[in-house]
């Protein structure tokens, strides 16, 4: 015989997280407005939330519109037909308020006034209140509450206004029917739109700075970009710059170290080195431009791929355990793959030192099938915390601090390929693969 067994009740805990996270979501809707004409918190993202006024303003119609035409007709001694009509003028439009807050207080403020104008000649009016019941007071303010989340806050002071002059005319009209009812509306009125107002203005500052947050991020993704494409144009000036400076040299002596040459190849050798001088003369301007203050130091020799070792041997003296694998002969490497493959590994790195200080940590370096392959992998951090400071593998004025971006944007200089992800263990890897033979840019 088989015993079944009931689920326990969800602990007190768990209903509290549902029920804060569920006010949570409300309050974001009411803060949340929506464009004319379509419901009311209809940008919540809960079903029930965006239900939530068809079921107010149900609730309201279903319960003032019975008790008003009975009070109407049982204790203001109002004609049947009359409070029928009344009744239903002052509690049916606030279905409408879900969607047209505004035209529906039209339709329910001039049916107050005019229920007001009725009870002033009825006779059972007596002690009770005028010119407004509390009937009008209760769905009033649920107008009101539908008002205040939709208009803006000139709308809203016009309303307030208009609702203090009308019991205001009323209180002039006759002082000894009024029990001061309509001041209570006219504050109560004041504080749901002051509130609803500050709740949804509340709403548009927080949307508004979640907005700027992403452009200014947008922004700064794209300056990073902008600044590490103009570190690598400065570094491959000084790459450049050695080719075209052998290419001058060399058509300058030409003449003399090869004898018998016709006068058309002298000339030919001479405009070929006045060609190398001015596409020098113009790197050199462009690189006065691209070079920020202080990057003096960026004139020295680029660094490559012999001298990875030494960014190995200054990761471990950080406390990161890191071995390295690389060929004895690399053989011919083009001088943009080989700043670039130094570069790619200088940043993974640096990020090892920062986000995973103490994970072991392997970098190869291999050639196969014409491609330079780059691989950096390390293990999950030992220490849980990041060092502050400078990178130990950063030289001043030399790590750029982009991270990945820098690393794909070499990558794409040299068409080649980058692979960039975390491992099931909690470690990271890098692996590039640049191709030994450059590809001119379409």
């Amino acid at each position: 015989m088989k015993t079944l067994v009931t689920p326990p009740p969800p602990p007190p805990a768990r209903l509290r997280d549902a029920l804060r996270a569920s006010l949570r979501t409300l309050g974001t809707a009411l803060g949340t407005p929506t464009e004319p004409g379509a419901p009311l918190l209809a940008q919540a993202g809960s079903r029930p939330v965006r239900l939530l006024p068809y079921v107010v303003a149900v609730a309201l119609v279903a319960s003032l519109l019975p008790v008003t035409v009975t009070v109407l007709a049982g204790d203001y001694q109002v004609n049947g037909a009359l409070a029928g009509a009344l009744a239903t003028a002052q509690t049916a439009p606030l279905l409408l308020a879900v969607t047209r807050p505004l035209q529906a207080w039209w339709i329910i403020g001039t049916a107050d006034v005019l229920g007001a104008l009725v009870l002033l000649g009825a006779d059972g009016v007596g002690d009770r209140s005028w010119p407004w019941t509390p009937m009008i007071v209760v769905g009033y303010l649920g107008l009101m509450l539908a008002v205040g989340l939709r208009e803006p806050r000139r709308t809203l002071l016009g309303v307030w206004l208009v609702t203090g002059a009308a019991g205001g005319a009323f209180e002039v009209i006759s002082q000894r029917r009024s029990d001061g009812i309509h001041v209570l509306l006219f504050v109560l009125t004041g504080v749901v739109l002051l509130l609803t107002a500050t709740l949804r203005e509340r709403g548009d500052a927080q949307r508004r700075l979640a907005e700027q947050e992403t452009i200014s991020e947008a922004e700064r993704a794209r300056r990073t970009l902008l600044e590490e494409r103009a570190r690598i144009a400065r570094e491959l000036h000084d790459v450049v710059a050695h080719h075209m400076s052998v290419i001058t040299v060399q058509a300058d002596s030409a003449p003399y170290r090869i004898e018998g040459l016709p006068e058309a190849a002298r000339e030919e050798f001479t405009t070929i080195a006045a060609a190398a001088r001015e596409s020098l003369t113009e790197m050199r301007r462009l690189l006065v431009v691209l070079r920020s203050e202080g990057a003096e130091g960026e004139r020295a020799p680029q660094p490559g791929l012999d001298r990875v070792q030494q960014l190995v041997e200054a990761t471990v003296r950080a406390g990161v355990p890191a071995e390295l694998s690389l060929p004895a002969e690399l053989g011919p490497v083009p001088p943009a793959v080989d700043l670039s493959a130094y570069r790619i590994v200088q940043e993974a790195l640096a990020n090892v030192v920062r986000h995973a200080p103490g994970a072991p940590t392997r970098v190869s370096v291999t050639v196969t099938d014409g491609r330079l392959t780059v691989l950096v992998v390390n293990g999950p951090s030992e220490q849980g915390g990041s060092p502050r400071g400078r990178s130990p593998v950063e030289p001043p004025g030399s790590g750029t601090g982009h991270g990945l971006v820098g690393m794909r944007e070499r990558v794409r200089l040299t068409g080649g390929t980058l692979d960039t992800g975390p491992l099931p263990d909690g470690g990271f890897r890098v692996a590039a693969r640049l191709p030994l033979t450059v590809k001119e840019p379409a």
